[in-house]
């Protein structure tokens, strides 16, 4: 199958226009597949002659070499392993950092689009009304997301269509600690990431793990302070 595969990218590169001709063109139109899974449709009706590139060429839950690393969090095949963290109810909620709607990550955060979907500046998260009731938080309210690792200001909107326990706040918002020193920063503008731990998903694949954590929740009373993630430094003269 990977040789077929090899044989088309090979067509598909010879018949490729040089750059100056794509230029005139001023389009390629690339060919289409029509059906997908083309390497699994392969070996399910030939798997001799299709084999996967596993060690045995079929489909396989355990890896030798993976569980020869000696890895604690991962022991070779599929295994369901507790969190590190657990909510209590009444008590902490789990923080979901969704990617947001109004922007890719944390581009253009400044721009218009993106700064339309806040509210008093901040990034809005939104939480279940009788969660919020039960914190003494309304529509609107700013609130304080915190636990050991930091802390973090967000404009509250409520929606039944969060489950109870549960927090959604968008990720992207730009870093603006209060004290950039303090060893628990605030973020004033609402950054999740203050609150996300820094370990990777496994000791294998140390993938990201900023899109979910376990988080406390408080009604800010204070002074609110300014946002200035987006004042740019003094250049010196």
């Amino acid at each position: 199958m990977y040789r077929q595969l090899q044989g088309k990218l090979a067509e598909l590169q010879a018949s490729l226009p040089d750059y100056d001709t794509f230029r005139r063109q001023g389009v390629l139109q690339l060919p289409q597949h029509t059906e997908s899974g083309l390497m699994m449709k392969a070996f399910r009706q030939d798997p001799r002659r299709s084999p996967l590139p596993t060690p045995s060429g079929r489909i396989e839950i355990f890896s030798e070499t993976i569980a020869g690393f000696g890895y604690a969090d991962c022991p070779g095949h599929p295994v369901w392993l507790p969190p590190t963290e657990q909510a209590v109810a009444g008590e902490s909620y789990w923080l979901i950092a969704n990617q947001p709607a109004t922007r890719l990550h944390s581009q253009l955060d400044f721009g218009n689009y993106s700064q339309r979907s806040k509210r008093q500046d901040r990034e809005v998260c939104c939480l279940h009304p009788e969660d919020a009731q039960a914190a003494g938080i309304g529509e609107g309210d700013i609130i304080e997301l915190y636990n050991d690792r930091g802390r973090a200001l967000a404009s509250v909107s409520l929606s039944r269509q969060i489950r109870q326990g549960v927090i959604q706040l968008p990720t992207g918002a730009w870093y603006d600690p209060e004290d950039p020193l303090a060893e628990r920063p605030l973020c004033r503008h609402g950054n999740p990431n203050v609150l996300t731990r820094d370990a990777g998903t496994s000791s294998l694949a140390q993938g990201c793990t900023g899109q979910i954590t376990v988080v406390k929740i408080k009604k800010f009373r204070g002074d609110l302070p300014p946002v200035q993630a987006f004042i740019p430094p003094e250049a010196d003269a």
